[in-house]
């Protein structure tokens, strides 16, 4: 696999007061690390990233005018959505099957892939933030974009959509009622996980900031292709642009967190 740099920055206007970010958005892998010692095949799989995520992305931000951040390694070679201290951060064991690359794991090496990856990405993100802030004279919603698998081991998972949070439900109340009007959508509040993670993404630039934020997550299978993509784009956007135009959401405003 290619030389890869940390994250990729789509350009936008400001002035929309929205800012998109994408954390799981690809599967790459440097090159000095091969396949992480894996099967090729695992990179095609949700354990590597959040699949459809970047054309959702890539797509919202096209439409809204709004610009993104997007990671670009797979959550495999060291997690963006984790605090430096949480001990899934690089995941030693996929599916049962230990990653040769990643256990045993030294420190020099652990601190290699935060400088190199990690960090970088966390900077952009708080770049853009600040970027848009600066540019509107006050803070912009923050919106993260993942997916989830329609099943967990032999259950199936019933929500077409789940909205993630904390403490703070500007963006959140609105975000549930507007997909759950949408006929036949199953959105579900703090599923299939639950939002309150100390030290990722929603926690560290938005809920420790008292900024409006919601992780939005939908299942992989409805994003999987051209089509779908389509569908939630344009079911997404007059939600986002909506939330977006909503003063209420661009005050800093500092709510209690549930993460321990």
């Amino acid at each position: 696999m290619p030389k890869i740099n940390a994250y990729e920055r789509i350009e936008g206007k400001y002035d929309t007061g929205l800012v998109l970010l994408a954390d799981h958005a690809m599967a790459s892998v440097p090159c000095d690390y091969g396949d992480l010692g894996l099967e090729p095949s695992v990179f095609s799989r949700h354990v590597a990233y959040d699949i459809g995520v970047e054309a959702l992305t890539r797509a919202l931000s096209a439409r809204l005018s709004a610009p993104a951040v997007l990671s670009t390694f797979s959550r495999l070679l060291i997690d963006p959505n984790r605090g430096e201290d949480d001990p899934t951060l690089i995941m030693k064991i996929s599916d049962g099957a230990i990653i040769p690359a990643n256990h045993p794991l030294s420190r020099q090496e652990r601190e290699k892939r935060l400088a190199l990856y990690h960090r970088p990405y966390h900077e952009a993100v708080d770049r853009e933030i600040g970027n848009a802030e600066k540019a509107c004279g006050r803070p912009p919603l923050v919106i993260s974009l993942h997916s989830f698998t329609p099943f967990w081991k032999a259950t199936a998972r019933p929500w077409h959509a789940g909205i993630l949070w904390d403490g703070d439900p500007r963006a959140v109340r609105p975000l549930l009622a507007a997909l759950g009007a949408i006929d036949g959508i199953v959105v579900g509040d703090n599923e299939p996980y639950d939002g309150a993670l100390k030290g990722d993404t929603m926690n560290r630039h938005c809920m420790a900031k008292g900024i409006a934020h919601a992780l939005v997550e939908i299942r992989q299978d409805l994003i999987a292709d051209n089509q779908g993509i389509q569908l939630w784009t344009d079911r997404l956007v007059p939600i986002l642009d909506a939330l977006a135009k909503d003063e209420t959401l661009h005050a800093r405003r500092h709510f209690p967190s549930r993460t321990r």
